[in-house]
């Protein structure tokens, strides 16, 4: 259910947001506010700032940010129900129940009623591949090596010929033709309902707390596509989830195995390795990595030793040192994958490929020689300049060295002359990049100059409340630059005047929109990014009036048609340098 503004706002004040982001993270006081390592992205010095005075989160480096609700949201990767649900349990709090049916509790939680769909769908498939309809699938799957058990605990299942199998069994459990068309699994158009999957062996996809979200179809015999996932739904984002991740979560080793395809990972566990996960027919993405972050600090690469494998390989390695993972790179060869490899030197032949995995700097050099003829003096040259510019990348001066002591041993260059090269291109680098830096700095600073006065402007209204009669009489909320900025001004005079000033529980009312909270989060810390004298603030806020209210006329004056409104607006502009204003 829906639970109202008074409750949500009782369990956001309930839970201190330096006490539930100190259970993840480890926080530190520095002056007002608590300091860490923001979970959102990697970085070495924290940046990311706790206030309990507002009672918000924000991250300098990465800018997320949020209350102590979104903060759960997006750890937990939970729904704002969820969340809510979550912070209440912590605080000792009952919240609300209503008397219902089965079917208006479902009614009344819309992703549960997707769980519920996808759950009983996959219970479906599992049946039908036990059945003798299913057999063509269960004799692939048992042909591709799996046993019984790996399948039972796999779930899969099988999807029959017929393409308005699973919508039939589906509409005969209570779903409208509404429901099943927004859980993925049914296709309703002017030519009537049908499935998405058919004749395919079918794969189910769980989140991390064991609930089934979507599915991977493989088709029987020719079609196309071969693998056929579902779309995304509002349980199911692929960039967030892992398939097998629910599974290897649980495992004690101290890295994980990134695969590509379902078989690949299924085969993987039944060898024992139970760590491996994949994608879910995407490319790899930062919130994968952050993902595998919270389990692990190191993966193993093994994807397809084909062209494809190898280019996805390095897509993935800078997004996982992003991400703060260190990767090593698997290599299969003769084989394409860890399924054919498993199946022809088994077990043991594969531990030891792990144990053999290259640092991924040293596959991308690798990757970077093979395109290189070093019967060619002048492509080998070519080669270690392209080398040299890739180790001057590394900031620490130890690992950079003991890169270049490894590209050398293995290229057969003398160390001092690629370190020299090394050097040059370190050199050189950065007076290339400061030219177009300047030009890109430039143009930041005049596209977020108005915004940034405005956070200041708004952020120092929040923490000065009684402020607001004075201000009120030359900053309205339709003077702020963009509807966004207008709502909150607007909603922040209207705290103010009933006797609060409370960003968190402002916040709330833009949690629906990422975009926006974080927009939201980020106004309310401007003032956290530099402490300042009283006299030096002041100053800065008449400014920042100054500049808004010349923002606000400047355009009524180059948008209006009247022309005593104009000859006000042009006596107002000429006295804005005059304006009398004291804090």
């Amino acid at each position: 259910m829906r639970y109202s503004d008074e409750v949500i706002e009782e369990v956001r004040a309930r839970n201190d947001v330096v006490d539930v982001i100190g259970g993840y993270i480890h926080l530190q006081k520095k002056g007002s506010n608590y300091f860490g390592l923001c979970p959102f992205h990697n970085e070495k010095s924290p940046s990311f700032s706790v206030s309990p005075q507002k009672q918000m989160y924000y991250c300098f480096g990465c800018g997320k940010g949020g209350n102590v609700i979104t903060f759960v949201m997006d750890y937990e990767n939970e729904s704002f129900q969820e969340a809510v649900a979550s912070l209440a349990e912590r605080a000792g709090i009952e919240l609300p129940q209503e008397e219902e049916s089965e079917e208006s509790r479902r009614q009344a939680d819309y992703r549960s009623i997707l769980f519920a769909i996808q759950k009983e769908a996959a219970r479906y498939f599992y049946h039908q591949l036990m059945s003798e309809n299913g057999k063509r699938g269960y004799l692939y799957l048992r042909g591709r090596g799996l046993s019984d058990e790996t399948i039972k605990n796999f779930g899969l299942g099988y999807a029959n010929q017929y393409p308005d199998d699973l919508y039939r069994f589906l509409r005969q459990k209570g779903f409208s033709d509404a429901q099943l068309k927004d859980s993925g699994l049914v296709k309703i158009d002017e030519r009537g309902c049908y499935d998405k999957f058919w004749n395919r062996v079918m794969f189910p996809i769980m989140d991390i707390n064991n609930k089934v979200i979507g599915f991977g179809g493989r088709v029987m015999g020719e079609g196309e596509p071969k693998y056929l996932n579902s779309p995304e739904t509002p349980i199911f984002e692929k960039n967030r989830n892992l398939y097998g991740m629910h599974v290897a979560k649980r495992n004690r080793k101290s890295y994980f195995l990134i695969c590509e395809g379902y078989m690949d990972v299924i085969s993987l566990h039944q060898a024992g390795f139970t760590n491996a996960v994949a994608s879910l027919g995407t490319a790899f993405t930062v919130q994968h990595g952050l993902l595998l972050k919270r389990y692990t600090k190191e993966v193993v690469l093994t994807f397809d030793s084909d062209g494809a494998g190898i280019k996805a390989a390095l897509r993935a390695i800078p997004i996982l040192k992003e991400a703060g993972l260190s990767a090593r790179v698997l290599t299969m060869k003769p084989y394409k994958d860890p399924d054919e490899f498993i199946k022809n030197m088994g077990a043991e032949a594969y531990q030891k490929r792990i144990d053999e995995a290259i640092p991924s700097f040293m596959f991308e050099i690798q990757v970077l020689r093979d395109g290189y003829d070093f019967s060619d003096p002048s492509k080998k040259t070519e080669f270690f300049e392209e080398a040299a510019n890739k180790l001057r990348t590394f900031e620490d001066v130890l690992e950079r060295n003991n890169y270049i002591e490894a590209v050398s041993r293995t290229y057969g260059i003398d160390y001092q002359i690629l370190k020299q090269k090394v050097e040059e291109h370190a050199y050189k680098a950065p007076q290339a990049m400061q030219q177009e830096r300047k030009q890109v700095q430039k143009k930041r600073e005049k596209d977020e100059g108005l915004k940034a006065a405005q956070r200041l402007l708004l952020t120092w209204l929040s923490d000065h409340p009684g402020q607001l009669n004075q201000l009120a009489d030359i900053i309205m909320p339709e003077d702020f630059s963009d509807s966004l900025y207008q709502e909150v001004a607007r909603l922040l005079y209207k705290q103010i005047e009933q006797g609060k000033g409370n960003p968190a529980e402002l916040l709330t009312n833009f949690i629906e929109d990422e975009s926006q909270y974080q927009e939201v989060a980020k106004i309310f810390n401007g003032e956290l990014v530099q402490e300042t004298s009283g006299s030096e603030k002041t100053r800065g806020i008449r400014e920042c009036v100054i500049r808004l209210k010349r923002h606000s006329l400047q355009k009524e004056a180059d948008t209006t048609d009247d022309i005593k409104r104009l000859q006000e607006v042009m006596e107002a502009l000429k006295g804005l340098d005059h304006l009398n204003i004291s804090f």
